[in-house]
């Protein structure tokens, strides 16, 4: 190390207004892979000016391979298919050989070179008087990133490229016309100054009909901009980018990324696919039923959309191919029966007999319906910002994470979860309901793991998450959304970190949240650790299922009671806990006298032992629903949903 030796500190965004604003899951894949791609651009470059030294690189480790599709030298190997660079990094320079308006240059070319890539991909071959205005589509793409830079001769100077974020040089053009369906206040491609069906439709119909893969990837009457379109495209033509010469004298290259992602209905529908595909390998009948099925789903969409999904309770079930592949929406009644989905009268034939066949599937096999809620987890580490500022904690704080990000994706696999994004601590995946809550225990569990190796470093750490379980019909950026509130406003902070934050949408909006910190929503009493409203929902549901007593353990009933009597001896959410009229004590023997007058007790004790078994029975799930200094009817009502997947 000489005396030139500055640390460079880099950071691309806007972050949350890229990634989340989706209508589709590939969406939300897909702005978080090319948010991650540019970081990998821009670290890339700063290794090119350090000698190809990738020690250059501080914070976070770069996943290697990620790096090494970049630059084009490990293409034999499976190419990467996650985003795993973070979008913020620090690094060691040389100052009299480093230049940083050369990794915004490299940044820059990238995305340019990616969206040129898409333009004549798709536009190149329509006349000229259909395609986008080009002065549109450079407007949008030159005033999509906003990078922020700081250099400094101090190592633990951690706080410099906030005070730059600070000064907000951006300024995001005026936008004039109709706007774009997927990102706010861009305007559309066709340049149509006003709301006019008619222009809109010359514009976006010819360029739909150009390609089967369009007729899939934009629906009829979704307006795009120059951004969303690259984003919804970009997996058709990654592996068509032209090889890029960059500043510091490497080359940028494309490969081919899977186009196929499972949609959010497809998430739901994945453990009722599983079985259905189950008593299929097992039951002639059901076979044919299912075959008879996907000929009429697929005339209706006339494509297997769902192609190379590999969701694992899929993959272990040992499907036919195609019936893996079907559009997740056709697993659902609701949707067929959508007449704004299917407009014509030959598409309204179609799912008419799709929704039969379903209906006659549904019944042979005895599954019923599938559920229409998913699930999107999100997680990020508590504190490690602030211990990075410590130079004795920085290396270990730098391979834990880079243990961690390597192991994630096994485990949201594990979980038949799709994973969106694991970078440092920050993990995004999408899973079915039923695998959600244990993910992220294991998750986090696996975190904690990591870290407890460096106590003799003094650091301690641990990591928050958000669950949002929400129903298809829920516009997936609004989920987006909420579900970073509720882990940074939730979890971390009504919460002190180390907690975990549920809520589940209905389609007519939120309908429960439920948080605490993982200590006391844990259970080990079994053995393994679990949660307890996991443990409890799977009893109710088992005791829902049996023959000599469908009561249960719990009974409908009794849920509806919980919500009644707590909300009626409790303050108002934003009332003082210390005016609770419950105690402990008082909370528990009256929902246990509830408990006995609902009939859901044994009925093999005598009177007298009711109460008691009754005490022991309500006070886990009483504890559950003690959240942020008063008793909440969210804890119960959420073991209700995860038992039933409804909404009381």
């Amino acid at each position: 190390m000489n005396d030139n030796t500055a640390y460079f500190h880099f950071t691309l965004g806007p972050v949350q207004s890229f990634v989340a604003q989706a209508r589709r899951t590939r969406d939300f894949w897909a702005g978080s892979f090319i948010l991650s791609w540019l970081a990998g651009v821009a670290m890339r470059e700063v290794i090119a000016q350090a000698g190809n030294d990738r020690d250059a690189i501080l914070f976070p480790k770069p996943e290697p391979t990620f790096l090494d599709w970049l630059d084009g030298t490990r293409c034999g190997m499976d190419s990467p298919e996650q985003g795993s660079i973070p979008n913020r990094f620090k690094a060691r320079v040389d100052l009299d050989k480093f230049s940083p308006t050369d990794v915004a240059t490299a940044v820059t070319k990238a995305w340019q070179a990616l969206a040129d890539t898409v333009y004549e991909q798709d536009f190149g071959r329509l006349a000229v008087t259909k395609r986008p205005d080009r002065a549109l589509w450079d407007r949008q793409i030159k005033a999509t990133w906003e990078m922020h830079w700081s250099i400094t001769d101090d190592n633990e100077d951690s706080v410099i490229l906030d005070q730059r974020k600070n000064w907000r040089s951006y300024a995001p053009p005026e936008e004039p016309g109709v706007k774009c369906m997927m990102m706010d206040g861009w305007q559309e491609l066709s340049g149509v100054p006003t709301p006019n069906e008619d222009s809109l439709k010359a514009f976006w119909e010819p360029l739909r009909q150009s390609s089967n893969t369009l007729q899939s990837d934009v629906r009829e009457k979704e307006y795009l901009c120059a951004i969303a379109f690259v984003k919804r495209r970009f997996p058709r033509h990654s592996d068509k980018l032209p090889v890029t010469p960059m500043p510091g004298g490497w080359s940028l290259h494309g490969w081919k990324v899977d186009e196929g992602r499972p949609s959010v209905s497809y998430m739901a529908a994945v453990h009722w696919l599983e079985n259905v595909i189950i008593h299929a390998n097992n039951s002639a009948q059901v076979e044919e039923c299912l075959w008879a099925f996907h000929d009429a789903a697929y005339r209706l969409t006339q494509e297997h959309g769902a192609w190379g999904n590999d969701i694992r309770c899929i993959r272990d079930a040992k499907p036919h191919r195609k019936w893996e592949a079907l559009d997740g929406d056709v697993f659902f009644e609701s949707v067929l029966e959508n007449t704004n989905l299917y407009t014509t009268p030959e598409k309204q034939a179609q799912a008419k007999t799709a929704l039969q066949q379903l209906r006659r599937l549904q019944q042979v096999s005895g599954l019923g319906r599938a559920s229409p809620f998913y699930a999107v987890l999100m997680m990020d580490g508590d504190s490690l910002g602030k211990q990075m500022k410590e130079q004795a904690k920085q290396d270990a704080i730098t391979v834990g994470l880079q243990t961690f990000t390597s192991e994630v994706p096994a485990l949201v696999d594990k979980h038949s979860g799709f994973l969106i994004y694991a970078g440092g601590d920050d993990v995004l995946a999408v899973l079915p309901t039923e695998d959600a809550l244990a993910c992220a225990l294991a998750i986090r569990e696996r975190y904690m793991a990591i870290f407890s190796a460096y106590a003799d470093k003094q650091l301690t750490t641990s990591i928050s998450a958000a669950i949002e379980f929400a129903h298809i019909r829920m516009p997936l950026t609004k989920v987006l959304r909420d579900a970073h509130h509720l882990l940074d406003d939730i979890a971390k902070e009504q919460c002190g970190r180390d907690a975990l934050a549920v809520r589940v949408w209905k389609p007519g909006g939120k309908a429960l949240e439920w948080a605490m910190r993982w200590d006391q929503a844990c259970d080990t009493s079994t053995g393994a650790k679990r949660l307890v409203v996991e443990r409890l929902s799977k009893a109710f549901k088992e005791d829902l299922l049996r023959d000599d007593d469908p009561q249960g353990q719990f009974s409908n009933k009794f849920f509806y009671k919980i919500r009644e009597r707590l909300e009626l001896f409790n303050p108002a959410q934003d009332g003082d806990p210390a005016h609770a009229l419950l105690d402990a004590q008082t909370a528990l023997d009256l929902m246990a006298a509830e408990y006995v007058v609902s009939g859901a007790f044994d009925k093999s004790l005598e009177k007298r032992q009711r109460l008691e078994h009754a005490k022991a029975v309500v006070k886990p799930l009483l504890e559950q629903c003690m959240s942020r200094g008063r008793y909440r009817a969210d804890g119960a009502l959420l073991v209700r949903f995860l038992a039933q997947k409804e909404v009381v």
